[in-house]
């Protein structure tokens, strides 16, 4: 069993090689797996952790793509159902020399949104110590809303300690009000809470980070809220009023956003795995944030060990 384990949809991406034109004008695309989830169980098994993954996807060629690529890099699928009533989750998206990117999706009533929560009671949660859950999942379906409050209350019921990115997806909700109801609820179940500025000013009206972060702690289990801040870094306030915020890294040369708060999340993560500071943490998910940004891919910038050293190396920082 791994000592990490989340749940989500794996995406299917056709990526566009085709620089600042759009989805109606590319021509040229590339075949690549994402997905928030999938991205962090990645990067935690790139920094030397085992990972697991619970999803599920059709009986179709993307669907035996999708379960290939996880293998590939060696994070657990035997929580990976299929099904053959349903497609595998896909979309495409747009090359962009500045910004973030556009997607289109086709999820709806994919075979991730329909995970049954019967699936959920056959997990094996003896081992794991983080679990980490997005707002993305229970954004599919009624019916994934479902076994991600299972997985939760499953969670909880262990004692294992869970972080929560609300990772706002607006278009797979059926209406704002309530996803913002829904991602709030489900944030209170959480031991560490990791918004961003934008996300706050939709959930809770502000991007004033403390007072993001004092909406987040009367969560009834959150006792940490992280509050991303962009290149400035992150802004972290605990239940025990300590607060304080941590310098990002400089991004040489910025490619490509998507998967930087998926890194920032996993880097936290692997820095508790391993028993480090909370300040340490924060740090290193700052690092890997950095790192994503410089590479095209949802993940292709998530370090090894070797590589987050000598990053942190030519910043002249010591993790401590």
């Amino acid at each position: 069993m791994s000592e990490f384990i989340t749940i989500g949809e794996p995406v299917v991406t056709f990526a566009s090689t085709d620089m600042d034109a759009s989805l109606a004008d590319t021509i040229n695309y590339t075949k690549i797996l994402g997905g928030a989830e999938l991205n962090v169980a990645i990067g935690v098994q790139r920094l030397g952790h085992t990972a697991d993954y619970i999803s599920q996807v059709g009986t179709d060629p993307l669907g035996e793509y999708a379960i290939n690529a996880i293998m590939s890099h060696r994070v657990g699928a035997q929580y990976i159902s299929k099904d053959a009533d349903h497609w595998t989750g896909h979309q495409l998206k747009t090359l962009v020399s500045k910004g973030d990117p556009v997607t289109f999706n086709y999820r709806t009533n994919s075979a991730a949104a329909n995970l049954s929560s019967d699936v959920i009671e056959s997990v094996d949660l003896s081992d794991v110590k983080i679990a980490h859950m997005s707002g993305i999942f229970p954004a599919l379906s009624l019916t994934s809303r479902q076994s991600f409050r299972r997985l939760m209350d499953r969670l909880i019921e262990n004692n294992i300690l869970v972080t929560f990115d609300p990772n706002l997806r607006p278009s797979l909700w059926e209406d704002e009000a309530t996803m913002i109801e829904t991602i709030n609820e489900l944030a209170g179940s959480a031991d560490i809470v990791l918004p961003g500025v934008e996300e706050g000013k939709i959930l809770m009206g502000s991007d004033d980070p403390e007072a993001i972060a004092d909406f987040y702690l009367k969560g009834e289990r959150t006792h940490t809220v992280i509050v991303k801040v962009g290149p400035a870094g992150a802004f972290v306030k605990t239940d025990s009023g300590e607060t304080y915020t941590i310098a990002g890294f400089k991004a040489d040369h910025v490619v490509d956003t998507v998967g930087a708060g998926d890194g920032f999340a996993l880097g936290v993560i692997t820095a508790l795995l391993e028993g480090k500071s909370l300040k340490a943490a924060v740090t290193r998910g700052n690092a890997v944030g950095a790192l994503q940004v410089q590479t095209p891919g949802d993940n292709d910038g998530y370090p090894t060990p070797a590589e987050l050293d000598a990053f942190y190396e030519g910043k002249g920082v010591e993790e401590a």
